[in-house]
């Protein structure tokens, strides 16, 4: 591959007003791209730096203009880049410019260029030194059968606009009367929009009025044309030949919208400018703009995020199998990961659940035997692999930061509270955060399918979109997970409840949980099969989910006491006692001595109950604690923005 830097551009505006600045006049001559961008650095550098990086590519050409071509040869010799891959266009004058494109179209010539190509422009500022430039080619290789566009989000504080633009018709022009209409104002990039499907931009207008589109994607100086494409460049140039029109935005524009091509878009998780037409001010105010946000990604690196443990108030385990559900996050458990930039990737094993150190070879037999092989650290790892696969497969450009992670959980092992999945979702939660992505990047509808993807894809761990819903949503969420739904979009259909007038709901768990001897259902394989009466209980378990929505929006709560122990009873029926296994059907019997409503929140391992009679609480408390089990009042969390960040 190639790649050619265009800094061929007279910058007449930005070099006079340095010329009569007494603190910048020292820069008078100097080509913008040598000028100094964020932390003194010469612009220019940054992108040699990022360009010559394991040698990516056979050849880099650079292509100047007459008046500044030994500034550039200067440069090249101090900079090992080679002074014969220098291209000059001839030109010494704004007015005699060739165009940005012309330019590039004068390298692929003289040069003979027959390979895939990356344009940039070598006078473009930008926020983060650290973005991978690797990722760039690996994503057009990826996407094999068109162009890279690459964009950015732009941050409402940036200065986005150049000049106002009214826009009048032919009839308003002659009416007196005609109310005069509100200035628009013309951006000064290029804006794209993306189908969400494949990344296709699927509109690109340069310079367009604030009110043609509501898009906050920006697009910059930075392709990458396939070989079979380069062709259309000499199209675009017969067909435009005043200058004014001969820079990539035009020939984007151009290429997408009129010319039809596939073109593809790739964000990147840096601000760009262009260094232009502009003026002093604008040049300082750019680089004040970058340093800041630069010394912010500095400042506060440290992140703290929490996901909660989970209740299945209603309707689970029918979640697994296209039906629906009504969960409840818990302020009781949750686990918490902490995340801090560093120079190595780090993950810390936990004390307790990645030990690595026994009092005995006794003491590693009785730890291996009672809790297994598998602590939280491969739920990290995995989450890291599958997140940057993630942004891989979908054109998201991750800087090249490193981090330190570690998680503490105190939510109960093997007792199916979601444990496992909130360490994920809050591994997720982190690493947004870090990286800069928004639920633009990745939807809040698709979030849990990646909490299960990292789960079932990578670590094997049988489980439904349930737990990791709620985790995700937070607060009492009905799941409806039809088939349809699933299939043609990928997510069901989720909705926050109103948690405002909720009753006391209880918990019982075993309190010396084992991994060892749990009798596995083989509910999955029947439903599979199409048997008749399982195929049937998972749609009695979406109409009894129903019933209960109902039951809470009227608050009946002895209604919702009857569901809640049809729920059980039904769940019993197809899996057996066995599956279940004597310890949770014990918790089950003693809830329902004591008049309480009563089910499993989860897998097993627990039992959730609701007593209509607070009279009778406190003999059933001592009855289930007096057998060893461990007993508590639910605390519902109903969610926060942005809880615990640190």
């Amino acid at each position: 591959m190639i790649c050619v830097i265009l800094v061929a551009g007279h910058g007449t505006l930005l070099e006079n007003e340095i010329k009569n600045d007494p603190e910048y006049c020292h820069l008078t001559g100097i080509p913008k791209a040598l000028l100094p961008g964020v932390g003194g650095r010469r612009i220019l550098d940054y992108w040699w730096e990022a360009i010559k990086t394991r040698q990516l590519f056979s050849e880099v050409y650079l292509v100047t203009n007459a008046d500044k071509y030994k500034y550039y040869e200067r440069w090249a010799t101090a900079s090992e880049f080679p002074v014969e891959n220098i291209v000059n266009d001839g030109t010494t004058l704004y007015s005699n410019r060739l165009g940005a494109v012309a330019d590039f179209e004068l390298v692929v010539r003289t040069k003979t260029i027959q390979d895939d190509i990356m344009v940039v422009a070598g006078d473009m500022l930008f926020q983060d030194a650290k973005f991978d430039i690797v990722q760039v080619l690996d994503y057009f290789r990826l996407k094999k059968d068109g162009d890279l566009a690459i964009y950015y989000e732009m941050e409402n504080t940036e200065i986005t606009t150049t000049r106002g633009v009214v826009e009048v018709d032919a009839d308003s022009k002659s009416d007196s009367t005609a109310p005069i209409p509100v200035a628009a104002q013309r951006l000064n990039r290029g804006i794209v929009e993306i189908s969400p499907d494949d990344n296709r931009i699927i509109k690109f207008f340069e310079k367009p009025l604030s009110n043609e589109t509501n898009s906050r994607l920006a697009s910059v100086v930075f392709y990458c044309f396939r070989k079979q494409s380069i062709q259309s460049v000499d199209q675009f140039l017969q067909s435009h030949l005043v200058v004014d029109q001969r820079n990539f935005g035009y020939y984007m524009e151009w290429l997408i919208m009129e010319n039809k091509a596939k073109v593809y878009g790739m964000k990147l998780p840096t601000g760009f400018q262009l260094i232009g037409q502009v003026g002093l001010k604008d040049y300082q105010c750019w680089l004040e703009f970058f340093a800041s946000k630069k010394n912010a990604d500095k400042i506060g690196q440290t992140i703290t995020k929490r996901a909660y443990a989970r209740i299945g108030l209603i309707g689970n385990p029918s979640d697994g199998f296209h039906g629906k559900t009504i969960a409840m996050s818990i302020a009781n458990f949750w686990a918490e990961v902490n995340m801090a930039e560093s120079e190595n990737l780090i993950l810390v094993p936990h004390p307790l659940n990645d030990p690595t150190e026994f009092g005995s070879l006794v003491d590693l037999h009785g730890i291996s035997r009672k809790e297994g092989y598998l602590g939280g650290l491969r739920l990290l790892q995995a989450t890291c692999k599958k997140f940057y696969q993630y942004c891989s497969e979908r054109g998201i450009a991750l800087a090249r930061r490193n981090f330190t992670l570690k998680y503490d959980t105190n939510i109960p092992r093997q007792v199916g509270l979601a444990g496992s999945s909130a360490i994920v979702v809050a591994t997720l939660k982190c690493l947004m955060q870090f990286f800069n992505l928004t639920d633009k990047d990745m939807a809040k509808e698709i979030q849990p399918q990646f909490v299960l993807d990292v789960e079932m894809q990578e670590l094997f761990i049988t489980a439904g979109l349930q737990d990791r819903v709620v985790q995700v949503y937070e607060g009492m969420v009905y799941m409806d997970f039809e088939k349809r739904l699933i299939d043609s979009r990928g997510f069901g259909q989720y909705s926050n409840m109103d948690m405002q007038h909720l009753p006391s709901f209880w918990l019982a768990y075993v309190g010396d949980p084992s991994d060892s001897g749990k009798i596995h259902s083989n509910v999955r394989e029947r439903w599979t099969s199409g048997e008749t009466d399982v195929i049937a209980a998972m749609k009695k378990f979406a109409d009894l989910t129903d019933q209960a929505k109902s039951a809470f929006e009227l608050q009946d709560w002895t209604r919702l006491a009857d569901l809640m122990n049809q729920n059980f009873d039904l769940r019993r029926q197809i899996y057996g006692d066995k599956a279940l296994g004597m310890t949770n059907l014990r918790m089950v019997d003693i809830a329902r001595e004591h008049g309480s409503a009563v089910k499993f929140p989860g897998s097993g391992g627990a039992v959730i109950g609701l007593c209509l009679e607070p009279s009778k609480m406190t003999q059933l408390r001592q009855a289930l604690q007096v057998e060893g089990f461990v007993v508590c009042d639910l605390i519902p969390y109903a969610g926060c923005v942005d809880q615990c960040e640190k």
